[in-house]
């Protein structure tokens, strides 16, 4: 009986340790998610300033612009796939 009793204390603990250890990476991975979220918006706020900037601008000038949006939409994206690989 005092060995099973021993092996379940043992397991138990083991359980806490496991617990313990997880709740700091969420935690972790909770601020991480977080700063990758104002990451993105940030992101999404230059891409919208740059939508308005193209719209008078420029043939050449709207070429360099357009390019500078199609970069900030494949970095948004890549930024909302990390997001979702951590949910």
């Amino acid at each position: 009986m005092n060995d099973l009793k021993s092996t379940i204390d043992e397991t138990i603990e083991i359980l806490k340790q496991e617990r313990d250890e997880l709740r700091v990476q969420a935690h972790l991975a909770k601020a991480e998610l977080k700063e990758e979220w104002e990451n993105i918006e940030e992101r999404l706020k230059t891409l919208y300033a740059k939508r308005d900037e193209l719209a008078g601008a420029a043939s050449e000038v709207a070429e360099d612009v357009g390019s500078a949006a199609s970069l900030l939409v494949d970095e948004i994206k890549a930024g909302f796939e990390r997001l979702r690989k951590h949910l």
